[in-house]
This record gives C-alpha cells, structure tokens and sequence, in this order.
C-alpha cells in the first residue's frame, strides 16, 4: 500500500487537531499514570492544554504552521510535560520548510527535538519522556539511513521504539514500578506519534494499552517531592542561561523551554516559591504567571535530630482557597474556631479570622494574601524557631492588603491603585476573576502577579 511521502502545512495542521482530539479523549488515562515528578494527576491535562494552546496559534493563520505551533505551545505549557511538548514541536518548526514534513524532516526534527529538551531539563531523569523521546529519535535516523526509506517506514520504526521505551520505563525509575505504571508524559507522547502515523495512513490512530511489562504492582507509592511546594510557571524575557543558574539551587523540575534565545516558558516546583518569582522579576521580565499547590509527599520522613516536626495551621473558609492551603502541607481549621490539636511548637495563622490558637505560635496573618505570602518563606527543615517565625512574620507585615468594592476588573484596578497610593513595587492579586497581569502591570506601571482561585473573593496586596 502507497502512502504520501511527505505532510504539507494543511496535514500537518489536521495533525494537531487530531492529536488534540485525541490527547482530550484520554486525558483521565494519561493523568492515571501521573506518578512522578509528584503524583498530582495532571500530565494528561497538562499535555492536552499545551497542544491547545499550540493548535489555537495555528488556528490564526498570521504565520506558517510548524512555527504557530511551536509558538502557541512554547506560550500555553503546562507542567513538566508540556514543556517537554512544546520543545518537540519547536524541534519541528525549526528544521522544516514551509511546515512540510518528509521522512528525512521527520527523523531530523526527533533529533533536534532531543537536543533541545535536554537543554531545557535542568536535571533529566531517564524512564521519563525524555527516554521515550530520544528512542523514538534513534530508530527514525537508523530508519531514514536505509535505502528507499520513507516518512511512513520511518514514522513507524519511530512509533515502535517509542511504544518498546515506553513499556521499559518502570526498569528506569523507582516511583513508576513500585506502583505499576509506565511514564505519563511518555505515554502522552506515543499519542502524538499514533495520530501522526494516522494522519499519514489516513486512518484512525491504533490505540495500544498505555501500560508497562509485567511487574509487581505495589500498593505504596514514594512521591519525589519534599511536602510543601508549589508549582510556577511563567513567560520570561532575559537572559536565559542566568536564570537557570540562579533557579536551579532554588527547587526541582526546572525546565525552560525556550521560544527564541531571549524568551522561554519556565517551570519550577518549589518550597521558596516567593523567592524564585522575586529573582525572575528582578532578572527580567516576567508574566503569564501560574501558581499551583503541589500535593504533599506520600513519604512521611522519620524526624531527624535538628529537623522540626511543628505543624502549621491555618483559619481558612470552605472552597478553592482551603484546598490550596492543604496542598502546601496546612491543617485547615474553621475560622474563629480553637486549635485544640496544636501543641508546642505548632504555628498558627489566623489569616484574619481570629481564633484560639492554642499552644501554637500565631504568625501575625491578617489575609489569605498574608498567610499564602508567609507561607512562601517557610523553612520546614530550619530548627530555629524565632528565625523562622521572624520571617514569616515579615513577609506577612511586608503586604499591604485591600478587596475591591465590587468584582470586577475595573474594581480590582481601582483598589489596586489606592493601595499603591502609599507605595510599593509589586501588585499581588488573588481573585477568580480573568484579570489580565500584562494589562494591569502596563495600566499600573509595577509588577504585577495574579494567582487565579476559582471561588474566590478577590484580595490585593502590595508590597
């Protein structure tokens, strides 16, 4: 049987589509393998997300195909493995021709694809898409070298390896055979190459189990992740390659997917998330941001001598914010309730509810805003108690916090205004609201970071 030997801009854009379909269509599958870095479920979606973004670029039709989808995906990743997308997808803009793609594009693009996600990974980790990535690479350039080769042959020694990598995954790393799964994210990229392969046979995508060589499958799962971090994402402009020097001693799964050489999309999971936006923004130019809780470690760790075993609680009311204080490792009480569990040692932020804190220390928050800003500084493993109250404390003191009278974007502007009358460098907004942070900043003349909270009453600080 004949297959085309090459895809044009058109194929290449029903591709996407396609794998958008598709990648929705199995996002609970993909986001059920979700184990490592942390098991927060969400590389299906997270995937799914990106190549959106990437085929809603496309979609404009302001420029050629491969490049919109290497830009709207660069712009529009999400987590660890949409960054990883993003970069295969500019390893394809970059060594196509007016977004055709034969067999020799193909096997090119997979390897510069693998160059530039290893450039972005800050410390990659085999039995990840990575893995599965660079196989698929090494069976396509084997393949293309063979006479007579074409895209359909070299396509499908790509989607083989990639399948057989796939399948090793659990071999390579702890987290994936302790609970008998393959790699999320690789498994997400199989899908991408099973709708490329069905878009050049111009049937539907054959759809293999996404699971790994028999193992033993165990019931406790050991998370690479310390507790109480958060997940940032933003657009950043300036020098890449200092920034990656300054954020990679501030957390884990740092990956910076690049657009050009100056622009890039930055992930990071980290303890001192406050930290790492205050060196972003004071290297370059930041937006885009997204904050996101990461659940805490499955693996409790044995106190050790000199490692702190206090608590944190928090005043906080029902709904999106209460979720997110839990995945940073709080224990929710009721505002204006007493903390009849804490003991010694313990903290407490009434978060400007009041209530009786009980042997806890009160950490002096008077808003979500102040209790998520001192959250952002705590040292779980620092000893010193007064160091780390005093810290925490000042970060609370260091916002100035006020509602808009109304919830709306106009409001939220004014407010933001008003508190700015006494000063200050950067806007903090915590609202459901969709309020624009390029917008705001550009109208406000600061920095401006807003962390969308589905359900919340909007709450600005300044600092």
């Amino acid at each position: 049987m004949s297959y085309p030997a090459e895809l044009d801009a058109r194929g290449l854009h029903a591709w996407a589509a396609r794998t958008v379909e598709e990648l929705t269509r199995r996002r609970a599958e993909i986001n059920a393998l979700n184990v490592f870095p942390v098991p927060d479920s969400d590389t299906g979606s997270n995937m799914a997300h990106t190549m959106e973004a990437a085929l809603a670029e496309a979609d404009k039709g302001e420029m050629d195909v491969a490049e919109a989808l290497a830009l709207g995906s660069v712009r529009g990743a999400r987590g660890n493995s949409g960054m990883v997308l993003s970069q295969v997808l500019r390893g394809v803009a970059e060594v196509t021709m007016q977004s055709r793609v034969d067999g020799s594009v193909l096997a090119a693009a997979l390897a510069h694809a693998v160059e530039l996600v290893d450039r972005a990974l800050a410390a990659p980790v085999e039995g990840t898409i990575i893995t599965v990535l660079r196989a698929a690479s090494d069976a396509a350039r084997a393949e293309s070298e063979r006479p007579g080769a074409q895209l359909h042959s070299i396509l499908v020694a790509a989607l083989d390896a990639a399948r057989r990598a796939l399948a090793e995954t659990p071999s390579q790393l702890p987290a994936l055979r302790e609970a008998g799964v393959v790699d999320a994210g690789g498994a997400g990229l199989v899908i991408l190459l099973e709708c490329l392969l069905a878009q050049v046979t111009g049937e539907e995508p054959e759809v293999q189990p996404l699971k790994a060589n028999e193992l033993k499958r165990s019931t406790h799962v050991e998370a690479e992740t310390s507790g109480s971090e958060i997940e940032a994402i933003f657009f950043y402009e300036g020098d890449l390659d200092v920034l990656q020097e300054e954020l990679s001693s501030m957390g884990n799964s740092l990956v910076i997917a690049r657009a050009t050489d100056e622009t890039a999309s930055v992930h990071i999971h980290s303890a001192e998330v406050g930290a790492v936006i205050e060196k972003a923004y004071a290297l370059g130019k930041v937006g885009d941001l997204r904050l996101e809780a990461l659940p805490a470690a499955e693996k409790v760790a044995k106190t050790t001598a000199g490692e702190s075993a206090r608590r944190i609680f928090a005043a906080v009311p029902d709904g999106a914010v209460k979720e997110l204080f839990e995945k940073v490792g709080v224990q929710v009480v009721e505002p204006g309730a007493t903390v009849g569990a804490a003991v010694a040692g313990d903290f407490y932020l009434p978060n400007g509810y009041g209530g009786d804190a009980g042997e806890a220390i009160v950490i002096p928050t008077d808003s979500l805003v102040d209790g998520l800003a001192a959250m952002s500084v705590y040292e779980p493993h620092n000893p010193d108690t007064a160091e780390v109250v005093a810290a925490m404390g000042d970060a609370a003191r260091s916002m100035r916090v006020g509602h808009p009278a109304e919830e709306t974007v106009d409001a939220v502007e004014q407010a933001s205004r008003s508190l700015l009358a006494d000063g200050g460098e950067q806007v903090t907004v915590l609202t459901a609201l969709d309020v624009s942070e390029e917008g705001l900043a550009h109208r406000l003349g600061v920095d401006v970071v807003v962390v969308r909270v589905p359900g919340m009453r909007t709450e600005i600080g300044v600092e």
